[in-house]
């Protein structure tokens, strides 16, 4: 199954930026890294700025490569449970594991976008409107999750961590259905 790069008329750097805000994978893996690296402080937030972005690139690049790959859907949806489930159960990373955890959710998502966009026909401006739209949401979600202090706001962000839990546990169990 391939997801399809959106067309939003205004070019390839711009169909990149809308695909990633409206891929359930690539949205979730995003936004449970940015509440685990907010919640982990600014060490923590500045290594997974670094690496999330960074690796997405790199993977992308190589998607393109491999064209036979596709969107690796279950993988992706298990980068969003893990981080999720660590979001959820409160559980502060060092900040070299936390790096290496968005080192490979990064290049897994990106290899499975370069490969969807090479087989889709798109150069890669597609991939550089993804990595931005990466790094800036990485960027703004850590730093407004950082200074979070407040025990009830911490309760939120653990909530919102279950949430992105059960959505990749709902999208395994669709991909499962799929293949029977």
């Amino acid at each position: 199954m391939l997801a399809h790069l959106v067309q939003t008329g205004f070019g390839d750097f711009y169909d990149g930026l809308a695909h990633w805000a409206l891929t359930p994978n690539d949205l979730m893996v995003v936004l449970a890294f940015v509440l685990l690296a907010g919640s982990g402080g600014q060490a923590a937030a500045k290594g997974t700025l670094l690496a999330l972005p960074s690796a997405w690139l790199l993977g992308g690049l190589i998607g393109f490569q491999l064209p036979a790959l596709g969107a690796l859907p279950v993988a992706t949806a298990l980068t969003v449970g893990l981080a999720g489930l660590l979001v959820a159960l409160n559980r502060r990373l060092p900040t070299t594991a936390l790096t290496i955890g968005a080192l490979v959710a990064g290049a897994l998502h990106g290899l499975a976008n370069g490969s969807v966009m090479l087989v889709e026909g798109r150069d890669r401006l597609a991939l550089l409107g993804v990595v931005t739209a990466v790094a800036v949401v990485t960027l703004v979600g850590s730093a407004l999750v950082v200074p979070i202090e407040k025990p009830a706001a911490r309760v939120v962000i653990r909530v919102a961590g279950s949430w992105l839990t059960a959505i990749a546990l709902l999208l395994l169990g669709w991909q499962f259905r799929a293949q029977s």
